[in-house]
């Protein structure tokens, strides 16, 4: 049997799981996890406080595409990078040098570690994948630029452990963002015992004609995310009196 991953609130139906499945299946408890997916995990029970952590993970893609020695950025991207498709290739010599990068390597490396442990990255992962077909040289120097900016934030961790269990949204959106479709981008965030549990930074689908449309599409794709994790968590048994969305219009 494969590895699982139980997760829960009620130790007593936890360990009737455990009992059950074992009844089942030959399988080990191996005590609470450590590792999972690339994904360190640190636990301080005495200070109920519990850490993931992908440095590990960061400190590998580093060396893998030669960038373990670059200098560290302070932020996640320049405002002078302006991304568009009209940086792209546009004759055979140009595409035969960016032939050689491992643009589309590199970006599907920084979305795992953009969906595990670094949602502050989520915006600027979804402008290079745009490129993904023919990236051109500037996009190739966005993409480092986000691997230097990793490199000096390696060790940042999302840490749970605040006592109000309360699962809370941030919602904002952009106005025609996209430079070449002038679509608008929805993010939003949820945090739970402390910490980022659920995040997106994404394209919408239409493109918005006021910024009022694009607030309103942006609250209805959090809203969705919000009957999910409501629901989740009243699996697991945990309620709250009521759900709280923040946006800034």
């Amino acid at each position: 049997m494969d590895d699982m991953l139980i997760v829960g609130h009620d130790n007593n139906k936890i360990n009737r799981l455990k009992k059950d499945l074992g009844s089942k299946f030959a399988m080990n408890d191996l005590v609470p996890a450590q590792q999972i997916l690339g994904m360190q995990i640190m636990h301080d029970r005495k200070n109920k406080r519990l850490w993931l952590s992908q440095e590990k993970y960061i400190k590998k893609v580093l060396d893998r595409f030669n960038m373990k020695d670059a200098k560290p950025v302070g932020t996640p991207l320049a405002a002078h990078f302006k991304l568009n498709t009209e940086l792209c290739p546009s004759n055979d010599k140009e595409k035969e040098k960016m032939n050689i990068i491992l643009y589309a390597s590199v970006v599907g490396s920084l979305m795992y570690a953009m969906v595990c442990t670094r949602p502050h990255i989520a915006y600027l992962v979804g402008v290079v994948s745009r490129f993904l077909t023919n990236p051109g040289k500037q996009h190739w120097q966005a993409v480092k630029w986000i691997l230097r900016y990793l490199k000096g934030t390696s060790h940042y961790c999302l840490c749970f452990g605040h006592d109000e269990t309360m699962l809370e949204a941030f919602i904002d959106a952009d106005m025609a963002g996209d430079m070449d479709t002038r679509k608008s981008t929805t993010g939003y965030l949820y945090t739970f015992v402390g910490a980022t549990v659920s995040w997106v930074s994404r394209l919408q689908r239409i493109v918005a004609l006021s910024t009022t449309e694009a607030e309103y599409i942006a609250a209805t794709e959090a809203c969705k995310e919000m009957l999910w994790m409501q629901q989740f968590l009243g699996e697991i048994g945990i309620k709250q009196d009521k759900y709280v969305l923040y946006c800034d219009n």
